[in-house]
């Protein structure tokens, strides 16, 4: 059968916040892992284990805010900035994301740059089908996020991960849960030509754009230059720093509102931040540290071995580990 992809309206969101059960995983969890006789038995540990469970829930709350609690809001009403310290790692304390983030300062006509990128990000003709936009694989009613545990692209390709949100990207020091992109507008052009994805080449997209009427104009008038990838780049990179997930319950209690959050969510972050460490690894506004972390979780089901960020950085160090993911928004995830 030749798959197909589904009008968005079609499409059923499946937030199973999966990269929050693997964060949840204990060392001597881990160990009972490693010893599990098959696959089977080991999706029947994650599924059943009643800790993990209450973890990940634990998690849901603290990233949504709906479950934060034992920072007290400052005098001022403005959200304390600090450090936590556990078992003497000293990182950033969680907080709320500021409003806006920092734009590379070569980026001319911004406001009319963004416009472009958000058009560019929802239009499928990036792609070999004409028919894979950004959005197919970030979808704003899903989170910015796939719902899918991997990613389909042009011809029904398979991706080996899953698609990470776009939300507060502008944010992180490095893009792609493997780091390999610097920027967001190197990301931004990425999938293009990656051949599970869009399968597309960029000089190809380059000239396909090129005929587009409004897309001459366009770039005419915010480049001053005729369509090209550099300004696809930039284009879309302005249209992603755009898209914040600010102003959730976390976010108002910690900048005084006490009622934001009930007195569950209260007890979750003393837990998110004490004797469970999530905040170790999910600190900071944006609820990671943008660090590489393997946590010895066993491949599961016929993939390919996924080596991380060994593929990029070729550091033994990095083999099999992945970049933190956000907390934020992992409900809508």
């Amino acid at each position: 059968m030749c798959w197909q992809p589904l009008p968005a309206a079609q499409r059923v969101p499946r937030p199973d916040g999966l990269n929050c059960v693997q964060c949840a995983v204990s060392t001597n969890q881990v160990e009972s892992v490693w010893h599990a006789r098959s696959q089977q038995e080991v999706l029947f540990m994650v599924q059943s284990n009643a800790t993990l469970r209450l973890i990940l829930a634990l998690l849901v709350l603290c990233a949504l805010g709906a479950g934060s609690g034992s920072v007290q809001a400052s005098p001022s009403g403005h959200a304390p900035h600090g450090t936590v310290t556990i078992d003497g790692v000293t990182v950033p304390d969680v907080g709320p994301l500021p409003t806006v983030v920092p734009i590379p300062s070569s980026n001319l006509n911004y406001t009319a740059k963004i416009e472009l990128g958000k058009q560019l990000y929802f239009d499928g003709r990036l792609s070999k089908n004409n028919a894979i936009s950004c959005a197919f694989c970030h979808n704003p009613g899903t989170g910015f996020a796939d719902p899918r545990q991997t990613s389909i692209g042009v011809g029904g390709g398979v991706g080996g991960r899953q698609s990470p949100t776009v939300y507060n990207t502008g944010l992180n020091h490095v893009q792609f849960w493997d780091g390999r992109a610097r920027s967001l507008e190197e990301q931004a052009i990425g999938p293009i030509h990656n051949p599970v994805e869009m399968a597309e080449t960029h000089e190809h997209v380059v000239a396909k754009l090129g005929k587009i009427k409004g897309y001459q104009q366009q770039f005419r008038a915010v480049f001053g230059t005729d369509v090209n990838l550099q300004g696809i780049a930039e284009a879309i990179a302005a249209y992603e720093r755009t898209v914040l997930s600010t102003n959730s319950a976390f976010d108002k209690y910690v900048l005084g509102v006490q009622k934001a959050m009930d007195e569950a969510a209260v007890r979750g972050l003393a837990l998110f931040k004490g004797k469970a460490r999530c905040i170790l690894c999910h600190n900071g506004p944006n609820f990671t540290d943008n660090q590489f972390h393997n946590l010895g979780v066993p491949q599961v089901g016929p993939m390919k071995e996924d080596l991380g960020r060994f593929a990029v950085s070729r550091a033994e160090k990095d083999r099999g580990a992945f970049k933190t993911p956000t907390l934020r928004s992992i409900t809508e995830t």
